[in-house]
Protein backbone atom coordinates (compact mmCIF):
# COMPACT_ATOMS: atom_id res chain seq x y z
CA UNK A 1 0.00 0.00 0.00
CA UNK A 2 0.95 3.66 -0.24
CA UNK A 3 3.77 4.67 2.10
CA UNK A 4 3.87 8.25 3.30
CA UNK A 5 5.89 10.28 5.76
CA UNK A 6 2.80 12.13 7.00
CA UNK A 7 2.45 12.90 10.69
CA UNK A 8 -0.26 10.89 12.43
CA UNK A 9 -3.23 13.06 13.35
CA UNK A 10 -2.97 13.70 17.08
CA UNK A 11 -5.00 15.34 19.79
CA UNK A 12 -3.24 17.45 22.38
CA UNK A 13 -3.93 16.27 25.91
CA UNK A 14 -3.82 18.73 28.81
CA UNK A 15 -1.33 16.25 30.26
CA UNK A 16 0.06 12.88 29.24
CA UNK A 17 -2.43 10.06 29.88
CA UNK A 18 -1.80 7.93 32.95
CA UNK A 19 -0.37 4.46 32.36
CA UNK A 20 -2.98 1.72 32.07
CA UNK A 21 -2.53 -1.96 32.94
CA UNK A 22 -5.15 -4.42 31.70
CA UNK A 23 -4.84 -7.68 33.62
CA UNK A 24 -5.82 -11.12 32.40
CA UNK A 25 -7.30 -10.04 29.06
CA UNK A 26 -7.44 -11.94 25.75
CA UNK A 27 -6.01 -9.79 22.92
CA UNK A 28 -7.14 -10.31 19.33
CA UNK A 29 -6.71 -8.67 15.96
CA UNK A 30 -7.19 -9.46 12.28
CA UNK A 31 -3.50 -10.29 11.85
CA UNK A 32 -2.81 -12.66 14.76
CA UNK A 33 -6.33 -13.84 15.56
CA UNK A 34 -7.09 -14.67 19.19
CA UNK A 35 -3.97 -14.57 21.37
CA UNK A 36 -3.17 -16.07 24.75
CA UNK A 37 -4.73 -14.45 27.81
CA UNK A 38 -2.20 -12.03 29.32
CA UNK A 39 -1.56 -8.55 30.71
CA UNK A 40 -1.24 -5.46 28.51
CA UNK A 41 0.63 -2.36 29.74
CA UNK A 42 -0.01 1.01 28.09
CA UNK A 43 2.45 3.87 28.65
CA UNK A 44 2.62 7.23 26.85
CA UNK A 45 -0.10 6.28 24.41
CA UNK A 46 1.50 3.04 23.21
CA UNK A 47 1.38 -0.62 24.11
CA UNK A 48 4.58 -0.82 26.14
CA UNK A 49 4.55 -4.55 26.85
CA UNK A 50 2.41 -7.68 26.77
CA UNK A 51 2.83 -10.86 28.80
CA UNK A 52 2.11 -12.71 32.01
CA UNK A 53 2.36 -10.97 35.39
CA UNK A 54 3.65 -7.65 34.09
CA UNK A 55 4.97 -5.07 36.52
CA UNK A 56 3.22 -1.72 36.26
CA UNK A 57 3.88 1.80 37.57
CA UNK A 58 2.11 2.56 40.84
CA UNK A 59 0.28 5.38 39.07
CA UNK A 60 -1.24 3.04 36.48
CA UNK A 61 -4.99 2.67 36.16
CA UNK A 62 -5.91 -0.99 36.66
CA UNK A 63 -8.50 -2.69 34.49
CA UNK A 64 -9.51 -6.25 35.25
CA UNK A 65 -9.85 -7.83 31.83
CA UNK A 66 -10.87 -11.28 33.06
CA UNK A 67 -13.22 -12.85 30.54
CA UNK A 68 -12.85 -9.90 28.15
CA UNK A 69 -11.22 -9.39 24.75
CA UNK A 70 -8.90 -6.56 23.69
CA UNK A 71 -9.31 -5.46 20.08
CA UNK A 72 -7.81 -2.63 18.02
CA UNK A 73 -9.95 0.49 17.87
CA UNK A 74 -12.11 0.70 14.76
CA UNK A 75 -11.92 3.06 11.78
CA UNK A 76 -14.61 4.52 9.58
CA UNK A 77 -12.90 5.05 6.22
CA UNK A 78 -15.58 7.30 4.72
CA UNK A 79 -17.04 10.15 6.78
CA UNK A 80 -17.94 13.81 6.26
CA UNK A 81 -17.43 15.66 9.53
CA UNK A 82 -18.56 19.07 8.26
CA UNK A 83 -21.36 17.99 5.93
CA UNK A 84 -24.23 18.67 8.33
CA UNK A 85 -23.89 21.39 11.00
CA UNK A 86 -26.37 19.57 13.23
CA UNK A 87 -23.73 16.90 13.92
CA UNK A 88 -20.78 19.18 14.62
CA UNK A 89 -21.08 19.10 18.39
CA UNK A 90 -21.81 15.38 18.81
CA UNK A 91 -19.94 13.52 16.09
CA UNK A 92 -16.69 12.92 17.99
CA UNK A 93 -18.49 11.64 21.08
CA UNK A 94 -20.63 9.30 19.00
CA UNK A 95 -17.60 7.88 17.23
CA UNK A 96 -15.79 7.17 20.48
CA UNK A 97 -18.90 5.82 22.19
CA UNK A 98 -19.12 3.19 19.46
CA UNK A 99 -15.39 2.40 19.53
CA UNK A 100 -14.36 4.27 16.38
CA UNK A 101 -10.96 5.73 17.28
CA UNK A 102 -9.93 6.88 13.77
CA UNK A 103 -11.82 8.31 10.81
CA UNK A 104 -10.99 9.28 7.25
CA UNK A 105 -12.82 12.47 6.24
CA UNK A 106 -13.36 12.04 2.51
CA UNK A 107 -14.58 15.48 1.55
CA UNK A 108 -15.14 18.86 3.16
CA UNK A 109 -14.36 22.51 2.48
CA UNK A 110 -11.34 23.41 4.58
CA UNK A 111 -13.01 26.65 5.65
CA UNK A 112 -15.70 24.57 7.33
CA UNK A 113 -13.68 21.51 8.32
CA UNK A 114 -10.65 23.07 10.00
CA UNK A 115 -12.70 24.95 12.65
CA UNK A 116 -14.50 21.70 13.42
CA UNK A 117 -11.16 19.94 13.92
CA UNK A 118 -9.88 22.78 16.10
CA UNK A 119 -12.87 22.35 18.38
CA UNK A 120 -12.45 18.57 18.44
CA UNK A 121 -8.78 18.81 19.39
CA UNK A 122 -8.98 21.59 21.99
CA UNK A 123 -8.61 20.13 25.52
CA UNK A 124 -10.56 18.80 27.31
CA UNK A 125 -12.34 17.63 24.13
CA UNK A 126 -12.03 13.97 23.19
CA UNK A 127 -12.03 12.92 19.57
CA UNK A 128 -10.93 10.13 17.25
CA UNK A 129 -7.89 10.56 15.04
CA UNK A 130 -8.99 12.44 11.93
CA UNK A 131 -7.27 12.08 8.57
CA UNK A 132 -8.75 14.51 6.04
CA UNK A 133 -8.69 15.20 2.31
CA UNK A 134 -10.20 18.65 1.96
CA UNK A 135 -12.72 19.28 -0.85
CA UNK A 136 -13.85 16.80 -3.48
CA UNK A 137 -11.63 17.54 -6.50
CA UNK A 138 -14.20 17.50 -9.25
CA UNK A 139 -14.53 18.72 -12.83
CA UNK A 140 -17.36 20.52 -14.62
CA UNK A 141 -20.22 20.69 -14.12
CA UNK A 142 -19.61 20.42 -10.39
CA UNK A 143 -21.69 17.81 -8.52
CA UNK A 144 -21.44 19.27 -5.00
CA UNK A 145 -21.13 22.99 -5.57
CA UNK A 146 -22.15 26.35 -4.21
CA UNK A 147 -23.78 26.43 -0.81
CA UNK A 148 -25.68 23.19 -1.31
CA UNK A 149 -24.54 20.21 0.73
CA UNK A 150 -21.84 22.29 2.42
CA UNK A 151 -20.29 23.07 -0.98
CA UNK A 152 -17.86 20.19 -0.54
CA UNK A 153 -16.78 20.02 -4.19
CA UNK A 154 -14.30 22.13 -6.12
CA UNK A 155 -14.17 22.39 -9.90
CA UNK A 156 -10.78 21.83 -11.56
CA UNK A 157 -10.76 21.86 -15.36
CA UNK A 158 -7.11 22.20 -16.46
CA UNK A 159 -4.01 20.17 -15.72
CA UNK A 160 -2.20 23.24 -14.38
CA UNK A 161 -5.07 23.96 -11.99
CA UNK A 162 -4.91 20.34 -10.85
CA UNK A 163 -1.19 20.51 -10.13
CA UNK A 164 -1.50 23.78 -8.20
CA UNK A 165 -4.54 22.62 -6.24
CA UNK A 166 -2.80 19.49 -4.99
CA UNK A 167 0.18 21.61 -3.95
CA UNK A 168 -2.12 23.99 -2.04
CA UNK A 169 -3.87 21.15 -0.25
CA UNK A 170 -0.53 19.59 0.68
CA UNK A 171 0.57 22.89 2.22
CA UNK A 172 -2.75 23.07 4.08
CA UNK A 173 -1.92 19.79 5.80
CA UNK A 174 -4.27 17.29 4.17
CA UNK A 175 -3.43 13.62 4.65
CA UNK A 176 -4.72 12.51 1.23
CA UNK A 177 -6.76 13.85 -1.69
CA UNK A 178 -10.17 12.85 -3.03
CA UNK A 179 -10.87 12.79 -6.78
CA UNK A 180 -14.50 12.92 -7.89
CA UNK A 181 -16.63 11.83 -10.85
CA UNK A 182 -16.68 14.75 -13.29
CA UNK A 183 -12.93 15.09 -13.82
CA UNK A 184 -11.51 14.53 -17.30
CA UNK A 185 -8.82 11.90 -17.92
CA UNK A 186 -6.06 14.48 -18.38
CA UNK A 187 -6.97 16.27 -15.14
CA UNK A 188 -7.19 12.91 -13.34
CA UNK A 189 -3.69 12.14 -14.60
CA UNK A 190 -2.40 15.51 -13.36
CA UNK A 191 -3.91 14.95 -9.91
CA UNK A 192 -2.29 11.53 -9.67
CA UNK A 193 1.15 12.65 -10.81
CA UNK A 194 1.26 15.59 -8.39
CA UNK A 195 -0.08 13.57 -5.45
CA UNK A 196 2.49 10.85 -6.11
CA UNK A 197 5.22 13.47 -6.17
CA UNK A 198 4.10 14.88 -2.80
CA UNK A 199 3.50 11.50 -1.11
CA UNK A 200 -0.27 11.94 -0.77
CA UNK A 201 -2.50 8.85 -1.02
CA UNK A 202 -5.56 9.18 -3.24
CA UNK A 203 -9.16 8.17 -2.64
CA UNK A 204 -11.40 8.42 -5.68
CA UNK A 205 -14.69 7.73 -7.31
CA UNK A 206 -14.28 6.25 -10.78
CA UNK A 207 -14.57 9.30 -13.07
CA UNK A 208 -17.49 8.98 -15.46
CA UNK A 209 -15.15 9.79 -18.35
CA UNK A 210 -12.98 6.76 -17.57
CA UNK A 211 -13.16 3.02 -17.05
CA UNK A 212 -12.67 1.61 -13.54
CA UNK A 213 -9.94 -0.70 -14.81
CA UNK A 214 -7.94 2.31 -16.01
CA UNK A 215 -8.49 4.50 -12.96
CA UNK A 216 -8.17 1.95 -10.15
CA UNK A 217 -4.49 1.00 -10.49
CA UNK A 218 -3.48 4.65 -10.10
CA UNK A 219 -5.19 5.39 -6.77
CA UNK A 220 -5.06 3.87 -3.30
CA UNK A 221 -8.81 3.51 -2.73
CA UNK A 222 -12.05 3.58 -4.68
CA UNK A 223 -15.30 4.55 -2.98
CA UNK A 224 -18.78 2.98 -3.15
CA UNK A 225 -17.94 0.54 -6.00
CA UNK A 226 -19.77 3.14 -8.07
CA UNK A 227 -19.18 3.07 -11.84
CA UNK A 228 -17.36 -0.25 -11.59
CA UNK A 229 -20.49 -1.97 -12.89
CA UNK A 230 -20.26 0.04 -16.15
CA UNK A 231 -16.83 -1.45 -16.84
CA UNK A 232 -18.19 -4.97 -16.28
CA UNK A 233 -20.79 -4.60 -19.03
CA UNK A 234 -20.39 -6.36 -22.36
CA UNK A 235 -20.78 -2.98 -24.09
CA UNK A 236 -18.50 -1.09 -21.66
CA UNK A 237 -16.70 0.85 -24.41
CA UNK A 238 -19.97 1.99 -25.96
CA UNK A 239 -21.25 3.05 -22.53
CA UNK A 240 -18.05 5.04 -22.01
CA UNK A 241 -18.54 6.92 -25.28
CA UNK A 242 -22.17 7.59 -24.39
CA UNK A 243 -21.11 9.01 -20.99
CA UNK A 244 -18.50 11.23 -22.57
CA UNK A 245 -21.08 12.63 -24.99
CA UNK A 246 -23.50 13.31 -22.12
CA UNK A 247 -20.73 15.00 -20.12
CA UNK A 248 -19.74 17.19 -23.07
CA UNK A 249 -23.36 18.19 -23.60
CA UNK A 250 -23.72 19.01 -19.92
CA UNK A 251 -20.67 21.27 -19.99
CA UNK A 252 -21.87 23.06 -23.12
CA UNK A 253 -25.32 23.67 -21.64
CA UNK A 254 -24.03 24.64 -18.20
CA UNK A 255 -26.01 21.80 -16.64
CA UNK A 256 -26.39 21.17 -12.93
CA UNK A 257 -23.73 18.60 -12.03
CA UNK A 258 -25.86 16.65 -9.59
CA UNK A 259 -28.68 16.31 -12.11
CA UNK A 260 -26.33 15.36 -14.93
CA UNK A 261 -24.65 12.67 -12.88
CA UNK A 262 -28.04 11.31 -11.82
CA UNK A 263 -29.14 11.21 -15.47
CA UNK A 264 -26.03 9.26 -16.49
CA UNK A 265 -26.50 6.78 -13.66
CA UNK A 266 -30.20 6.38 -14.46
CA UNK A 267 -29.43 5.63 -18.10
CA UNK A 268 -26.50 3.30 -17.56
CA UNK A 269 -26.19 1.60 -14.17
CA UNK A 270 -29.04 -0.92 -14.24
CA UNK A 271 -28.48 -1.47 -17.93
CA UNK A 272 -24.84 -2.33 -17.29
CA UNK A 273 -25.71 -4.69 -14.44
CA UNK A 274 -28.19 -6.54 -16.68
CA UNK A 275 -25.59 -6.80 -19.45
CA UNK A 276 -22.58 -7.99 -17.44
CA UNK A 277 -19.87 -9.94 -19.25
CA UNK A 278 -18.50 -12.35 -16.63
CA UNK A 279 -15.10 -12.75 -18.27
CA UNK A 280 -14.69 -9.02 -18.72
CA UNK A 281 -15.76 -8.44 -15.12
CA UNK A 282 -13.14 -10.90 -13.89
CA UNK A 283 -10.52 -8.81 -15.70
CA UNK A 284 -11.93 -5.63 -14.16
CA UNK A 285 -11.75 -7.15 -10.67
CA UNK A 286 -8.15 -8.20 -11.31
CA UNK A 287 -7.36 -4.54 -12.05
CA UNK A 288 -8.62 -3.60 -8.57
CA UNK A 289 -6.22 -5.84 -6.64
CA UNK A 290 -3.80 -3.11 -5.57
CA UNK A 291 -6.54 -0.63 -4.72
CA UNK A 292 -8.65 -0.74 -1.54
CA UNK A 293 -12.37 -0.89 -2.27
CA UNK A 294 -14.57 0.96 0.24
CA UNK A 295 -18.03 -0.28 -0.81
CA UNK A 296 -20.18 1.55 1.78
CA UNK A 297 -22.44 -1.48 1.57
CA UNK A 298 -24.89 -0.15 4.14
CA UNK A 299 -25.50 2.84 1.80
CA UNK A 300 -25.56 0.96 -1.51
CA UNK A 301 -27.80 -1.79 -0.12
CA UNK A 302 -30.16 0.53 1.74
CA UNK A 303 -33.13 -1.23 0.14
CA UNK A 304 -31.95 -4.62 1.41
CA UNK A 305 -30.81 -3.38 4.85
CA UNK A 306 -32.76 -0.24 5.84
CA UNK A 307 -31.48 1.07 9.19
CA UNK A 308 -34.93 2.01 10.42
CA UNK A 309 -35.88 -1.69 10.46
CA UNK A 310 -33.17 -2.39 13.04
CA UNK A 311 -34.30 -3.34 16.54
CA UNK A 312 -33.52 -0.39 18.75
CA UNK A 313 -33.46 2.21 15.94
CA UNK A 314 -35.54 4.59 18.06
CA UNK A 315 -33.06 4.23 20.93
CA UNK A 316 -30.19 4.95 18.55
CA UNK A 317 -31.93 8.09 17.32
CA UNK A 318 -32.26 9.26 20.93
CA UNK A 319 -28.49 9.90 20.97
CA UNK A 320 -28.80 12.45 18.16
CA UNK A 321 -29.66 16.16 18.29
CA UNK A 322 -33.38 16.84 18.43
CA UNK A 323 -33.48 18.39 14.94
CA UNK A 324 -31.99 15.22 13.47
CA UNK A 325 -34.33 12.93 15.43
CA UNK A 326 -37.40 14.77 14.16
CA UNK A 327 -36.13 14.43 10.60
CA UNK A 328 -34.76 10.88 10.67
CA UNK A 329 -37.71 9.29 12.47
CA UNK A 330 -39.48 9.77 9.12
CA UNK A 331 -36.71 8.05 7.15
CA UNK A 332 -38.91 5.20 5.95
CA UNK A 333 -41.32 7.72 4.42
CA UNK A 334 -38.53 9.35 2.40
CA UNK A 335 -37.00 6.26 0.87
CA UNK A 336 -38.09 4.80 -2.44
CA UNK A 337 -37.24 1.12 -1.89
CA UNK A 338 -37.13 0.34 -5.61
CA UNK A 339 -34.82 3.17 -6.71
CA UNK A 340 -31.60 1.42 -5.78
CA UNK A 341 -32.68 -2.20 -5.52
CA UNK A 342 -30.56 -3.39 -8.46
CA UNK A 343 -27.46 -1.50 -7.27
CA UNK A 344 -27.91 -2.96 -3.79
CA UNK A 345 -28.24 -6.50 -5.09
CA UNK A 346 -25.19 -5.98 -7.30
CA UNK A 347 -23.10 -4.64 -4.41
CA UNK A 348 -23.97 -7.55 -2.12
CA UNK A 349 -23.18 -10.21 -4.72
CA UNK A 350 -20.02 -8.39 -5.75
CA UNK A 351 -18.48 -8.38 -2.25
CA UNK A 352 -17.55 -12.08 -2.08
CA UNK A 353 -16.36 -11.89 -5.70
CA UNK A 354 -13.99 -9.08 -4.72
CA UNK A 355 -12.54 -11.14 -1.87
CA UNK A 356 -12.22 -14.20 -4.14
CA UNK A 357 -10.28 -12.00 -6.57
CA UNK A 358 -7.88 -10.90 -3.78
CA UNK A 359 -9.26 -7.36 -3.71
CA UNK A 360 -8.87 -5.59 -0.36
CA UNK A 361 -12.04 -4.29 1.33
CA UNK A 362 -12.13 -1.25 3.62
CA UNK A 363 -15.02 -0.33 5.92
CA UNK A 364 -16.69 3.05 5.49
CA UNK A 365 -20.21 4.41 5.92
CA UNK A 366 -20.51 7.92 4.36
CA UNK A 367 -21.86 9.18 7.69
CA UNK A 368 -23.97 11.25 8.21
CA UNK A 369 -25.29 10.84 4.65
CA UNK A 370 -28.18 8.42 4.18
CA UNK A 371 -29.29 8.12 7.81
CA UNK A 372 -25.86 6.95 8.93
CA UNK A 373 -25.56 7.46 12.68
CA UNK A 374 -21.84 8.18 13.37
CA UNK A 375 -20.21 5.13 14.93
CA UNK A 376 -23.32 2.97 15.02
CA UNK A 377 -23.33 2.69 11.23
CA UNK A 378 -19.79 1.28 11.14
CA UNK A 379 -20.96 -1.75 13.12
CA UNK A 380 -23.86 -2.15 10.70
CA UNK A 381 -21.41 -1.98 7.80
CA UNK A 382 -19.33 -4.80 9.27
CA UNK A 383 -22.42 -6.92 9.84
CA UNK A 384 -23.62 -6.37 6.26
CA UNK A 385 -20.17 -7.29 4.91
CA UNK A 386 -20.33 -10.58 6.81
CA UNK A 387 -23.91 -11.28 5.75
CA UNK A 388 -22.77 -10.77 2.16
CA UNK A 389 -20.15 -13.50 2.54
CA UNK A 390 -16.98 -12.03 4.08
CA UNK A 391 -15.50 -13.91 7.03
CA UNK A 392 -15.18 -12.13 10.35
CA UNK A 393 -11.40 -11.77 10.10
CA UNK A 394 -11.67 -10.00 6.74
CA UNK A 395 -14.41 -7.75 8.09
CA UNK A 396 -12.41 -6.83 11.19
CA UNK A 397 -9.37 -6.13 9.02
CA UNK A 398 -11.51 -3.80 6.91
CA UNK A 399 -12.00 -1.56 9.95
CA UNK A 400 -8.53 -1.88 11.51
CA UNK A 401 -5.58 -3.03 9.39
CA UNK A 402 -6.77 -1.90 5.96
CA UNK A 403 -7.29 1.79 6.84
CA UNK A 404 -3.83 1.88 8.44
CA UNK A 405 -2.39 0.37 5.25
CA UNK A 406 -3.98 3.13 3.17
CA UNK A 407 -1.78 5.64 5.01
CA UNK A 408 1.27 3.39 5.32
CA UNK A 409 0.73 3.18 9.09
CA UNK A 410 0.32 -0.57 9.48
CA UNK A 411 3.47 -0.70 11.65
CA UNK A 412 1.83 1.49 14.31
CA UNK A 413 -1.96 1.12 14.04
CA UNK A 414 -4.44 -1.71 13.57
CA UNK A 415 -2.97 -4.44 15.78
CA UNK A 416 -2.71 -5.31 19.46
CA UNK A 417 1.06 -5.62 19.67
CA UNK A 418 3.99 -4.11 21.53
CA UNK A 419 4.97 -0.71 20.20
CA UNK A 420 1.58 -0.08 18.59
CA UNK A 421 -0.45 3.00 19.42
CA UNK A 422 -2.98 2.28 22.11
CA UNK A 423 -6.28 2.76 20.30
CA UNK A 424 -8.14 -0.19 21.79
CA UNK A 425 -11.52 -1.65 22.66
CA UNK A 426 -12.24 -3.83 25.67
CA UNK A 427 -15.03 -6.15 24.54
CA UNK A 428 -17.26 -8.55 26.42
CA UNK A 429 -17.31 -11.00 23.49
CA UNK A 430 -15.11 -12.09 20.60
CA UNK A 431 -15.86 -10.35 17.23
CA UNK A 432 -13.84 -12.98 15.35
CA UNK A 433 -16.46 -15.47 16.52
CA UNK A 434 -19.39 -13.22 15.60
CA UNK A 435 -18.82 -9.77 14.10
CA UNK A 436 -21.84 -8.46 16.03
CA UNK A 437 -19.69 -8.76 19.15
CA UNK A 438 -17.84 -5.63 18.01
CA UNK A 439 -20.73 -3.82 19.71
CA UNK A 440 -20.07 -5.45 23.12
CA UNK A 441 -17.88 -2.58 24.33
CA UNK A 442 -16.78 -2.40 27.98
CA UNK A 443 -14.24 0.40 27.55
CA UNK A 444 -12.70 2.56 24.82
CA UNK A 445 -9.05 3.61 24.91
CA UNK A 446 -7.89 6.35 22.53
CA UNK A 447 -4.24 7.44 22.38
CA UNK A 448 -3.63 5.53 25.58
CA UNK A 449 -6.36 7.29 27.57
CA UNK A 450 -9.62 5.70 28.73
CA UNK A 451 -12.21 7.87 26.99
CA UNK A 452 -15.29 5.78 27.71
CA UNK A 453 -15.74 3.21 30.46
CA UNK A 454 -19.05 1.43 30.33
CA UNK A 455 -18.11 -0.63 33.38
CA UNK A 456 -18.77 2.43 35.49
CA UNK A 457 -22.35 2.57 34.17
CA UNK A 458 -23.19 -1.00 35.14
Amino acid sequence: MFVTTMIIATMTFAQAPKPVIIRNVTPLDAHSGVMATQDVLIVDGRIASMGQGLAAPSSATLIDGTGSFLSPGLWDMHVHLSYDDRFTGVMSKLFLDYGITSVRDTGGKLERLLPVLDAHYTPPAKAPRVFFAGPLLDGAPLVYGGDQDSGIGQSVVTTEEARLRVQQLHKAGVHFIKIYEMVTPDVFDAFVREADKLGLPIAAHVPLSMLASNAAPRVQSLEHLRNVEMDCAADAEALLEERREMLAGGRENDSDGMSLRRSIHTVQRNRAIANEDADRCDRVLASLRNTIQVPTARLNAMTQHPPFNDAGWTDVLSTLPASVRVDWIKAADYMDPESYRKQGEWTLQMLPRLVASDVTIGAGTDTPIGWAVPGYSLHRELEILVKAGLDTQTALAAATLVPAQFFGLEATLGKVAEGYRADLLLLQQNPLEDIRHSRSIRAVISRGAIVRDYREEQ
